[in-house]
């Protein structure tokens, strides 16, 4: 069966330029939490040799000189625009995988009788005008493939143009165009396998495709494996039409500046629990643990370093925001030392259970908040997370990230959608 890879192209630049078209044609970066690091770069800025997690203050002098736009991320407006793509796409295809934010993977079976390649250029065309974003297209038999096909069309390899159909490839084609694409390039080669597999003589995805499967299984793992057999047309990964829930749900953020009382940290942990315990809601599950950590920050060596955590059982699992909270913040009491410069906070949610089916405490006193987190979700999912909040998150919350170069809420702020004049 074909499978198809869309991707779009540098998501979170391309995502600001629908709304901004002056900034078509510049150099564009997206700054991580606390405006830190490129987490996105436009083509002109990776044509300027930034790679991606270069941190914005070694970028400044080449900004300067070459007029690079930084840009706070705005995660609600890459959501949502994420979400609009993601609906054009389900049109072409019954069965569809969200992968990730700015991509998915759409089954082709019983699409023989068409031309594959054209059809990713309808893709394109419907979602660059629908929505306002480039996308390229890998078509292949496998995912693996059709993650590398991707690639391809993006380099515009093989003479594609931002659509590639392997497919359309002899085996004597494929083999010298697999000749040329670095191992690395490969779905899950990171950098270490690259190198380890580098220093056997295996450096291209040719070379991988024709190693022995049995020796790579038996040095490396079964995973790596899997690929091989996928680089060869078999198909080891199958579609995923709901993804499966998370086995831990994580919430935590670099401090805009550094905090140093418990008043602090305790609104800090109080909001991020809120934004796991929503996520938990979302669904279904239930936890059992609530692990609480804090940071001071490890590259400041001059500085007093203190980075402990706390595991909290719960008597009874739940998903109750107020509950919850309050089990981090006893954590977070037990573990917090004056004197130190905290850099970070966190909160991990862990040993799930179905909500549908939860286990009872015959001793429990808990109170059945189950209407009043529906509530709360479902303002917050209309008028923006944070709506409704507890009172523990605080008001003034001097702890948050920076975020000083932000663009507005274009699709999910009333009074910051963009004006016609």
């Amino acid at each position: 069966m074909p499978i198809a890879l869309i991707d779009g192209n540098n998501f979170y630049v391309s995502c600001e330029r629908v709304f901004n078209p002056k900034l078509e044609g510049r150099p564009v970066v997206v700054l991580s939490n606390n405006d830190g690091m490129a987490v996105a770069r436009s083509a002109e800025v990776k044509e300027l040799g930034v790679k991606m997690g270069t941190p914005w203050f070694k970028m400044r002098d080449l900004a300067r000189k070459h007029g690079i736009v930084a840009l706070s991320s705005n995660y609600a407006l890459y959501a949502d625009m994420s979400n609009r793509m993601m609906a054009v796409l389900s049109q072409y295809s019954p069965d569809q995988e969200v992968y990730s934010i700015d991509e998915c993977f759409l089954g082709l079976e019983g699409f023989g009788n068409f031309d594959l390649v054209a059809y990713g250029q309808a893709m394109r065309r419907q979602v660059r005008q629908w929505v306002g974003i480039p996308v390229c297209v890998g078509i292949a038999e496998t995912k693996t493939l059709a993650k590398l096909a991707n690639h391809c069309a993006k380099k515009a390899l093989a003479g594609t143009n931002s659509v590639c159909d392997f497919g359309r490839l002899s085996e004597p084609e494929r083999s010298r165009l697999f000749s040329t694409i670095e191992v690395g390039e490969i779905w899950g080669v990171g950098r270490k396998l690259s190198e380890q597999l580098t220093h056997r003589d295996i450096a291209t995805v040719e070379a991988l495709r024709k190693a022995d499967a049995k020796t790579i299984r038996r040095e490396f793992s079964v995973v790596l494996e899997r690929t091989i057999a996928e680089l060869n047309d078999i198909s080891c990964m199958e579609l995923e039409e709901a993804a499966p829930n998370k086995q831990q749900i994580i919430s935590s953020r670099s401090f805009g500046n550094y905090v140093y009382d418990i008043e602090s940290l305790s609104q800090a942990v109080a909001s991020y629990i809120a934004i796991a315990a929503e996520k938990l809601r979302s669904q279904a599950s239930l936890a059992g643990l609530v692990q609480v950590y804090i940071r001071t920050n490890p590259h400041k060596a001059d500085s007093p370093q203190y980075q402990p955590s706390l595991t909290v059982p719960l008597s009874q699992a739940s998903d109750d925001t107020l509950l919850l909270t309050r089990a981090a913040l006893w954590g977070l009491k037990r573990i917090y030392r004056p004197g130190f410069a905290y850099q970070k906070a966190g909160v991990a949610l862990l040993n799930f259970s179905d909500a549908a089916t939860p286990q009872m405490d015959l001793f429990s006193k808990a109170r059945d908040n189950t209407r009043l987190m529906e509530v709360m979700d479902r303002i917050n999912g209309i008028w923006g997370r944070g709506t409704l909040h507890s009172a523990a998150e605080g008001v003034q919350q001097g702890w948050r990230m920076k975020r000083e170069k932000v663009s507005p809420g274009y699709t999910t702020h009333w009074d910051q959608l963009p004006l016609v004049t």
